[in-house]
C-alpha cells in the first residue's frame, strides 16, 4: 500500500500574542518572528475584575483580536493556534487563584500553543528594562509594585486595594480630594480650595452635593478617580491640603518601591525603578522631586526611570525572551511598538 503524501502544515502565522490589560483599557499587539510589529490595536478593558467575571473578559478579547488580524491582514484560524506565544499581562492577575482562573477561561480560546499569564506590573517592568531586572511601581487608577532581582529573587503584592494595606492612585487621591473638600467645608479640617473645585468637576455646588449623588447612584465611585488631577491642580496653586495628598502619595511610591528593593536584596544595587501609569504624567515638579529625594535616600544608586514606552511592549518583549529571540528583534519591536502605533478600534471605558 502506497504511503499517502501530507502536505506540511504551516505553523502559526505570529510569533507573539501580546496584551497589556488594565482596567481600563487594553493594548493587543501581534509580532513576527523577526521583530516585525504586524499590528497594535487598542480596545475596552478585558479585565475580569472591571468586566464582571471571566467570561465577559474572554468575550471582550474577542473584537479587540479581530480588529488586530485584520489589520495585519491575517485571516482567522478555524483550526489551530494562531501564534507561537500568547503572552496577557493584564490586571487583577495577582493571585494564584486569579491566575489560574485567566489561564483556563482565556486558555479555551486556543490562542496560541503556549499561553503565559501574568499581572500587568510585568509588562510595565520589562518595557522600562533592558532584561526584565529592577522594580516598577505602577500608580494609574490604582497601584502596584513588583520587583525582580539581579539574583531572580521576586517581590510582589497582591494589589487588591485597602484591603490588602495599599495607596495609591487615582482611586485613594480622588476620595481623598473629596474628603479634605468635605472636612473643610463643614469645619472638621482646614479649609482648602478643593471645597470649590471637587463639586465643580461633577458640576455641582457643594462637597455634600457630591457625597448626595454617590448615595443615591446618580454618580458612579469611580468617578471619583477622575480628581485626581484636581488635586495636582490644587497642590500647584498652593493648596497646603492638596499638597499634603499630593506627598502622601509620592512618599507611597517610595515605600512601595524601597519594599521591593529590599525584600530581592537589591536597595545597594545599580537597577531600574521604573515608573508607571497615569499618575506620572502630572506636570509638578515637586511631586517628582519629592520621589528623587525619597529613592535616592533609601537606594541611592537605583536609576528612576519614567515609563515612556506603551506596557503592551513588555508583554511582547516577554514573548520574544520565551522564544529565545532577542538582540536585534527585540531592538527592532522596541523601536516600532510606541505609543503612537497603538490604533484606537473603539472607546477605552
Amino acid at each position: 500500500m502506497p504511503f499517502r503524501v501530507v502536505p506540511p502544515t504551516p505553523g502559526p502565522p505570529v510569533a507573539v500574542l501580546a496584551v497589556d490589560g488594565g482596567n481600563s483599557k487594553a493594548d493587543l499587539a501581534l509580532i513576527a518572528d523577526d521583530g516585525g510589529l504586524l499590528a497594535a490595536v487598542r480596545g475596552p478593558t478585558i479585565s475580569h475584575q472591571a468586566r464582571g467575571g471571566t467570561g465577559p473578559a474572554v468575550a471582550a478579547l474577542g473584537p479587540i483580536l479581530a480588529a488586530a488580524l485584520e489589520r495585519a491582514g491575517i485571516a482567522p484560524r478555524a483550526h489551530g493556534p494562531l501564534a507561537r506565544i500568547a503572552v496577557l499581562a493584564v490586571a487583577g492577575a495577582d493571585t494564584p487563584r486569579d491566575v489560574r482562573l485567566l489561564r483556563r477561561a482565556f486558555g479555551r480560546l486556543g490562542l496560541a500553543e503556549r499561553l503565559v499569564v501574568l499581572t500587568d506590573a510585568f509588562g510595565a517592568l520589562r518595557a522600562g528594562t533592558d532584561d526584565g531586572i529592577g522594580a516598577v511601581v505602577i500608580c494609574g487608577s490604582g497601584s502596584n509594585m513588583l520587583a525582580v532581582g539581579p539574583a531572580g529573587r521576586l517581590a510582589a503584592y497582591p494589589a487588591l486595594g485597602e484591603i490588602a494595606g495599599d495607596w495609591g492612585g487615582g482611586g485613594s487621591i480622588g476620595p481623598a480630594g473629596l474628603t479634605a473638600a468635605l472636612r473643610g467645608r463643614d469645619g472638621r479640617g482646614p479649609r482648602t480650595i478643593l471645597e470649590r473645585l471637587v463639586p465643580a468637576q461633577f458640576g455641582l455646588v457643594r462637597p455634600l452635593d457630591v457625597t448626595y449623588a454617590l448615595y443615591r447612584g446618580r454618580l458612579r465611585p469611580e468617578a471619583l478617580r477622575d480628581l485626581a488631577p484636581i488635586v495636582f491642580q490644587a497642590a500647584a496653586e498652593g493648596d497646603p491640603v492638596a499638597r499634603f495628598i499630593i506627598d502622601q502619595q509620592a512618599d507611597e511610591i517610595v515605600a512601595m518601591a524601597t519594599a521591593a528593593l529590599r525584600r530581592v536584596r537589591a536597595l545597594r544595587a545599580a537597577i531600574p525603578v521604573v515608573l508607571a501609569g497615569g499618575i506620572f504624567r502630572a506636570s509638578d515638579p515637586a511631586f517628582h522631586a519629592r520621589i528623587r529625594a525619597g529613592l535616592a535616600a533609601a537606594a541611592p544608586r537605583a536609576e528612576i526611570r519614567r515609563l515612556d514606552a506603551p506596557p503592551v511592549l513588555g508583554a511582547a518583549l516577554l514573548g520574544l525572551d520565551a522564544l529565545g529571540l532577542a538582540g536585534s528583534v527585540a531592538a527592532r519591536l522596541r523601536a516600532t511598538l510606541t505609543e503612537e502605533a497603538i490604533v484606537p478600534i473603539v472607546a477605552a471605558r
